[in-house]
């Protein structure tokens, strides 16, 4: 494996609120190398959104929020460093895609004026070299008629365009890692599969680390080379996406992929769903903090953290009853 891009150590991300301290991030660990793709899976309120956030500097220490552990990109501690050295960060080395591009893009400024703002700033080039880039990064992430885009406001594309668009911002100083959250939100399912194919084609062209934030499994399956499921801020089960998604360890892991539709059931068939509901981060379980849902807990599981243990396969699971091979039946 070649040298990390990204390191990741024990991050914790800590949101200080009037009922109480709410641990968004608890202590997650990984690392990244380049041209590698990691993603990071769970339901809503797992904490993945505020972990591609805190790895991007995004979330700083102050009076509400307070961060620890360490982010290492390319070698230099992201949080070490000061606003005006973060900021020349974000574009040639480290880019978000965000959920919603109708918040992200700005609406009262053209297409063009988000590309260009982005290259001049960071590449500093002229603004007819800008433009000109622009242009054929728009091309690039497959929009047409890029030229007469560049002069269009964001309300005038269709949700699936914005998001190229987006996806073109973030691209332009070919950072070498991007964070993508949740980039299909709200997109129907042909625009979603043509989004997530150009996320996966760009980064084995361009030599780029990805993470990939989602809580659709069918999404990262095919699109990443290790996954991470989170579950209360918490990684419960990490390693190469194929081997964790096709035999599970954990039984949360093993319940998200229960409930997913197989296109094989007979008709009317029910949805398995995980019985009762994601702890209240501010007053999370002592113990696992799955144990609540799950139909392996003992009562060493509502006392006792799992900690992370190797498994074969090179693989990571926190839990005390981990899936046997023979009660693998869904």
């Amino acid at each position: 494996m070649s040298t990390p891009l990204l390191e990741v150590t024990d991050l914790r991300t800590v949101f200080h609120t009037p009922r109480g301290d709410v641990h968004a991030v608890d202590g997650v660990s990984f690392s990244l190398a380049p041209g590698e793709s990691l993603g990071l899976v769970g339901e809503s309120g797992s904490g993945k959104s505020v972990l591609g956030r805190t790895v991007m500097g995004l979330i700083g220490s102050g009076a509400t929020t307070t961060v620890s552990g360490s982010v290492l990109l390319g070698g230099r501690s992201v949080h070490d460093l000061r606003p005006a050295e973060r900021r020349r960060l974000w574009g040639p080395e480290v880019a978000m895609v965000f959920q919603d591009p109708m918040t992200s893009l700005n609406p009262v400024k053209r297409v063009g004026t988000h590309l260009t703002e982005t290259l001049r700033r960071h590449l500093r080039c002229s603004r007819a070299d800008a433009v000109e880039r622009g242009i054929d990064l728009l091309r690039q992430v497959g929009i047409p008629e890029p030229a007469r885009r560049m002069r269009q406001y964001p309300h005038e594309l269709s949700g699936g365009m914005r998001q190229r668009v987006v996806i073109a911002t973030a691209l332009a100083c070919d950072p070498r890692l991007l964070i993508a959250d949740e980039p299909t939100t709200a997109l129907d399912v042909t625009v979603q599969k043509q989004i997530l194919d150009l996320l996966a084609s760009l980064v084995a062209e361009r030599t780029m680390a990805m993470v990939l934030v989602s809580h659709d499994l069918g999404a990262v399956a095919g699109r990443t080379d290790r996954v991470q499921v989170m579950y209360a801020g918490r990684t419960v089960e990490s390693g190469p996406t194929r081997p964790v998604f096709a035999a599970p360890d954990h039984p949360y892991t093993d319940a998200l992929l229960a409930s997913i539709p197989r296109l094989g059931n007979p008709p009317h068939t029910l949805l398995r769903t995980i019985e009762g509901n994601p702890p209240d981060m501010g007053r999370p379980p002592e113990g696992c903090r799955f144990a609540p849902r799950c139909g392996f807990a003992s009562a060493r599981c509502a006392e006792e953290q799992p900690v992370a243990a190797v498994v074969p396969g090179g693989r990571e699971v926190a839990c005390h009853h981990p899936i046997l091979e023979v009660s693998r039946g869904r």
